[in-house]
């Protein structure tokens, strides 16, 4: 078949990945499009042939679905991000929902399934974003029809979807609170008046390449700027800036970073003003995030997916507990009063002397973190040392968990596992293996991200 068909009066019946969304032709053929909301009744041009399905746009739309809203961002369908905007937050969330009920009971047909948990903030949830410097940002439909007059194309926001080379210039974000708006749109327009450059993807060129901002609940705010030259002049001045103008940023930052990607984990960050990190607290617990600390970019749902999780663990004084990917130790801390010690696996090093720094300062001392690959630390040295687990928590990144650490955990007969992942495929792909020792008591998913087809799901096993 070719690849250019036009499919007509097809209905999108579900979500796919990266906001795309998924219809069916009367002949059985799938068919992914951008823009499209399940219940939409539309024609399809395809323009490219998969293995499974074919790519395509949408070109008439017959009849729009009662899910669909208007988007509440003025860069929606363009911008990179919050890609479900055009679908109401309920049908977004039972979707979300449906994806985990199908990957799941494909391998526990009897799995008990709770309703998902929703968020209660849409908008401005998020507490770290980074957006992009470009003197080549994407034009609109209407900057291109005024192609007459002179348009000034530096910018900064976030990359157009599927194009690693073109920044949207983002006029107002909706997933980060003030000041984080004012700073970005501040800073671009010192940088244009004082003609410093901007950073050019392709001919890699141009001073300011990057803008971290991060905030936490306690409303401190960090600011991390990159550049890609080392031109010291306009570095001072472009920081003395932000911190002449916000005295909001408890942690002002910098970097020089010439390399082909934007990568800051090799960099070393400098201190401008204030602080090298700032505080986030959840319960009584205090947590210092330093530039390079992944921390859960929800605060608010943060809280519910630890109570959860310490809720399915149900942890006694006498157990030992085993926190596998355990990041800055935030769960190994939030559990550590019910158990009688915790043991966190992690492998970044700064993560790791985070953890325990903020133990001693939490006063906690029944947890120990230990670095290294997991699939390296984790092994019968390691249970030899610590001792066997009562209870596993792992919260592997979005991969999963290596094989050879699920081996490791099916020879400990561990009586009870809690596996937290943002990524239902690769849970499922390591729940099919744990099945030959473990039943699935319960599952949890937890909305993180709104707008986004990102989801949170929390699975409590049990052996068999």
């Amino acid at each position: 078949m070719s690849k250019n068909k036009i499919f007509l009066s097809v209905k999108i019946f579900d979500l796919g990945s990266k906001g795309q969304s998924i219809a069916k032709s009367d002949e059985g053929i799938v068919l992914m499009v951008k823009n499209g909301v399940p219940g939409d009744v539309v024609d399809i041009k395809t323009y490219r042939k998969k293995k499974n399905y074919f790519l395509g746009n949408i070109i008439k739309y017959h009849s729009y679905s009662k899910n669909r809203i208007d988007p509440t961002c003025k860069h929606f369908g363009v911008c990179g991000g919050c890609k479900l905007q055009n679908i109401s937050y309920h049908t977004q969330t039972e979707l979300k929902e449906d994806k985990i009920k199908h990957s799941i009971t494909r391998i526990f047909n009897d799995a008990k399934i709770n309703p998902i948990i929703r968020c209660d903030n849409q908008f401005f949830y998020r507490n770290k974003l980074e957006f992009s410097f470009t003197d080549n940002k994407w034009l609109t439909e209407a900057e291109i029809k005024n192609s007459d007059n002179k348009i000034d194309r530096r910018g900064i926001g976030f990359h157009k979807a599927g194009m690693w080379d073109k920044i949207v210039d983002v006029e107002k974000c909706h997933l980060q609170i003030e000041p984080s708006n004012k700073i970005r749109l501040s800073l671009k327009q010192f940088a244009i008046k004082n003609n410093i450059s901007f950073y050019n993807t392709r001919l890699k060129k141009g001073l300011l390449r990057t803008l971290t901002i991060r905030n936490t609940s306690m409303n401190q705010f960090m600011v991390l700027v990159q550049f890609f030259e080392n031109d010291k002049k306009n570095i001072n001045l472009v920081m003395q800036f932000l911190k002449e103008s916000f005295d909001e940023i408890h942690s002002l930052l910098y970097t020089v970073n010439d390399k082909e990607n934007d990568s800051i984990y090799d960099r070393d960050i400098k201190l401008f003003n204030g602080k090298n990190y700032i505080e986030e607290k959840i319960n009584s617990l205090i947590f210092k995030i330093y530039p390079k600390s992944f921390f859960q970019t929800n605060i608010q749902q943060t809280l519910k997916l630890y109570e959860i999780i310490q809720d399915y663990a149900k942890i006694k004084k006498n157990e030992i507990v085993y926190d596998l990917y355990s990041g800055l130790g935030t769960i190994s801390q939030f559990v550590a009063k019910q158990s009688k010690k915790v043991i966190g696996v992690e492998s970044v090093e700064e993560a790791v002397i985070s953890a325990t720094n903020s133990a001693k300062e939490n006063k906690i001392n029944n947890v120990v973190f230990e670095f290294g690959d997991m699939k390296n630390v984790f092994t019968k040295n390691f249970i030899l040392k610590h001792g066997k687990p009562d209870v596993i928590i792992t919260d592997p990144p979005r991969e999963g968990m290596h094989k050879d650490v699920i081996k490791e955990i099916l020879k400990l007969n561990t009586p009870k596992i809690v596996y937290v992942s943002c990524n239902p495929s690769t849970q499922c792909r390591d729940l099919e293996i744990l099945k030959e020792k473990y039943n699935m008591v319960k599952v949890q998913p937890l909305d993180m991200f709104p707008h986004t087809d990102h989801v949170e799901n929390i699975v409590l096993l049990e052996l068999k």
